[in-house]
């Protein structure tokens, strides 16, 4: 494994008081590169003539590398650490959202139009035309982001505690990117009937659901139930969120290679609740030669240990993952990391496109095989062609929103994807440019704009 790049995910910040002497600060800033820290912001604190305190921003690759930063600071005898923290753990500090009012209530007259006895009224017209509800209250621009805990990221089955930091993270970009307000719902119950009968219970308040971080199978049936029972878009954002981007980098990957999609041969490393996901909507754009492996290797009909929703993707052939990436077009990872060999990259077919997505960690880092391949994508921040779910989910339920559009269906989702994928004109597309940055404030209106015209056609 190459060494991970440093990121601002792991950065420290950093106050140190050391002698007002010309080159200490440069002393400061060999040390930290010594061990591999990337410097950011600098700012002086406070300066005597015997003294200056600096405050430091460092990037670090892990926990690991980010004590070992500390470590070398505080080998300097004549510098004095004053503190340090962890910059993603402050962020979090009593919470990423919170609740604020639309309207002020500066007197009795606003109090009795906002609260009693005006709003009396306000319920009784919404109890005889219930579709006022989308009018006057919350519940038009309002989405339920919902979790058992039990696939929290890449780590497993954290419980409901331990994914409230993700979900405040979601209903924080919806609000970012999209305007939607949105909820952190975490329960504590894993049990399938009992998530859809809480989730069912508590619609009334939301116009969308957005499930996540549901381990499969359970995932699979959660959603096609509430599907079925509620006339609110569910969406579960691992499998869907992750298709429609996904579809989106490979839509205009195979542009940069000149590869049609339905030619290519698809390997996916990993058959769960997103592999699954981006293989059906990768089908519905027309891909015909998907290979799916999960940690036994190849999904063959050999096999007596597949679920349904892997048995729809079994093929005659039986192997490894190395088996399969043989003379493959595009290798899909959405497993674990370092699972994929340069030898592995090497066996594929020419003009290479690797969706190394595993985070935080891909299941090739791009360092091995920069050398080996036409496209390379992953899920991180800090390399090119992040293939990021904030690229679908906020625009996905704007547009739903909007429409008041009563499911998400699969034609809106290939919709969302090709509208993503738009936003890289053909003479701008470049091997390291295959998908817009998250920042592009033009991907949530175009992508809700696609699905309104989805629903408005239909």
């Amino acid at each position: 494994m190459a060494n991970l790049t440093p990121n601002s995910a792991y950065s420290i910040k950093i106050r140190l008081e050391l002698p007002n002497q010309p080159g200490m600060l440069a002393k400061t800033l060999e040390a930290i590169a010594k061990v591999g820290g990337n410097v950011g912001e600098i700012d002086l604190i406070e300066q005597t003539t015997q003294t200056s305190i600096r405050e430091l921003v460092v990037d670090a690759a892990s926990t690991a590398h980010a004590t070992e930063i500390i470590a070398a600071i505080q080998e300097l005898a004549e510098f004095k650490l004053i503190s340090h923290s962890d910059r993603t753990f402050d962020l979090h500090k009593r919470g990423k959202i919170s609740i604020e009012s639309r309207i002020s209530v500066q007197n009795r007259a606003d109090l009795s139009m906002a609260y009693t006895p005006g709003v009396g009224r306000v319920c009784q017209a919404i109890h005889e035309d219930p579709q006022q509800v989308y009018q006057l209250t919350i519940k038009g621009n309002t989405v339920a982001v919902v979790t058992d805990g039990s696939a929290v990221l890449g780590l497993g089955n954290l419980g409901a505690e331990a994914a409230l930091p993700v979900m405040e993270g979601k209903a924080l970009l919806f609000k970012e990117f999209a305007g939607v307000d949105a909820f952190p719902i975490c329960l504590t119950t894993q049990d399938t009937e009992e998530i859809i009968n809480t989730v069912v219970n508590i619609a009334p308040v939301f116009g969308g659901i957005n499930l996540e971080d549901i381990s499969a199978p359970r995932c699979f049936e959660i959603e096609a139930r509430l599907r079925e029972i509620l006339n609110i878009p569910v969406f579960h954002d691992d499998q869907h969120g992750t298709a429609i981007v996904t579809l989106a980098a490979l839509i205009n990957a195979l542009q940069v290679v000149n590869k049609s999609i339905e030619s290519v041969k698809i390997v996916f490393n990993g058959a769960g609740a997103a592999g699954i996901a981006v293989a059906k909507l990768l089908q519905q754009a027309g891909v015909s030669n998907i290979w799916m492996c999960d940690s036994k290797g190849i999904i063959s009909s050999d096999r007596t240990d597949l679920t349904p929703a892997k048995q729809a993707f079994a093929i005659s052939t039986s192997g490894k993952l190395a088996d399969a990436m043989v003379d493959a077009d595009v290798f899909i990872g959405l497993s674990g990391p370092g699972l994929v060999t340069p030898e592995m990259v090497r066996s594929m077919a020419t003009d290479r496109i690797l969706f190394a997505m595993a985070n935080p960690t891909p299941e090739i880092q791009p360092e091995l095989v920069k050398d080996d391949v036409a496209v390379m994508a992953t899920g991180r921040s800090d390399y090119p062609n992040q293939i990021n779910n904030v690229l679908a989910f906020p625009g996905v339920f704007r547009g739903a929103l909007d429409s008041r559009a009563p499911q998400i269906t699969d034609i809106m989702c290939l919709a969302a994807a090709k509208a993503i994928a738009s936003l890289i004109p053909t003479a701008e597309l470049t091997p390291e440019n295959i998908v817009p940055s998250v920042f592009d404030k033009r991907v949530a209106t175009v992508v809700a704009e696609a699905v309104k015209q989805v629903v408005d056609n239909r």
